[in-house]
């Protein structure tokens, strides 16, 4: 199969996978009970604000209509607009919304993997070089305690430390790269773990193969045999990373609200909380989309090294 039909299917199913989330979004959002007017008009709008807000969310349609308009949404690259209780009760685009909180969580994503990536890759390595040793146990136990202390204890534990103790980084509301340090370690950190397991297991593995025996018989020096096997292993580990690296972009809520930086996460929540039906369906979108397409990349990626995998 050539490439551009390899491509051709993967698009064809991330088509198909966003259509299908954003069906079960529109689904989900209109069987929670509760009249989604009454969160953002307020006790105190008139019948002429509450219309406005009910005309903007679509709600004076039909469920098939009000779908089809979101789909037109989509397809004009509005998402919608945001819905509120003030004069004009349609607001901004909510991909304007989306397109200012987008960058941070970009930020928060590639400072976290690289936390992560700086930490989990040596401890790994390590740990499959000291196999059955003391520093193999040391190694994991420190990886795995990324992930055993939660996130929502762990970032809070860094504020009070580093922001409220020592006063070495800004706290909540700042924006800049030195106020991303803590929030990334905080994000890093519980992808460590993961990402350092993958990273031991694959170069064991890679370390018992035929080729590294031969080499170390014919008398390679052992810092070119553990490259040479590192290259081999970090393939099964660079699809982690890829996949992971869709899931910091579309996550991030708790360190987001933690934190109080605005992003996806946080709008997500906020929207929710709100009942903001445009907010929430275009926010939903956009987060799969980016997901569809980090995991498009990384086949792509592997469908061009390896021709075998464009027949799966």
């Amino acid at each position: 199969m050539s490439i551009g039909s390899f491509l051709l299917r993967r698009l064809g199913s991330g088509a198909l996978a966003i259509l299908g989330v954003s069906i079960l979004v529109f689904g989900f959002l209109h069987l929670v009970p509760g009249d989604p007017v009454d969160h953002l008009a307020g006790g105190d709008a008139t019948a002429e604000q509450r219309k406005k807000i009910e005309v903007c969310m679509g709600l004076d349609q039909s469920l098939p209509a009000q779908f089809v308009q979101f789909l037109g949404h989509i397809v004009d690259g509005t998402l919608g607009h945001q819905c509120s209780s003030g004069v004009k009760a349609s607001g901004p685009t909510v991909a304007a919304r989306i397109g200012e909180v987008l960058p941070h969580t970009v930020a928060l994503a590639l400072a976290g993997m690289l936390v992560a990536i700086l930490l989990a890759f040596p401890l790994g390595i390590i740990a499959a070089i000291r196999r059955g040793t003391w520093v193999d146990t040391l190694a994991t136990t420190v990886s795995l305690s990324g992930i055993a202390i939660p996130q929502m204890m762990f970032a809070p534990l860094l504020l009070f430390v580093f922001f409220l103790t020592l006063g070495w980084f800004p706290g909540p509301h700042e924006t800049g790269l030195h106020a991303l340090v803590l929030p990334a370690l905080s994000v890093g950190t519980h992808l460590m773990a993961m990402l350092a397991r993958m990273t031991r297991s694959s170069m064991v593995d890679v370390l018992g193969e035929d080729f590294v025996r031969t080499a170390r018989a014919k008398g390679l020096a052992e810092r070119r045999v553990l490259v040479h096997a590192l290259r081999n292993a970090l393939l099964p580990v660079i699809t982690i990373v890829g996949l992971q690296f869709g899931s910091l972009l579309s996550g991030a809520i708790i360190i987001e609200k933690v934190f109080d930086r605005p992003g996806l996460g946080s709008t997500l929540l906020d929207a929710i909380l709100e009942r903001n039906y445009p907010v929430v369906q275009g926010t939903v979108l956009v987060i799969a989309a980016i997901y569809v397409l980090v995991n498009m990349l990384v086949d792509l990626s592997y469908g061009l090294a390896d021709p075998r995998i464009r027949r799966a």
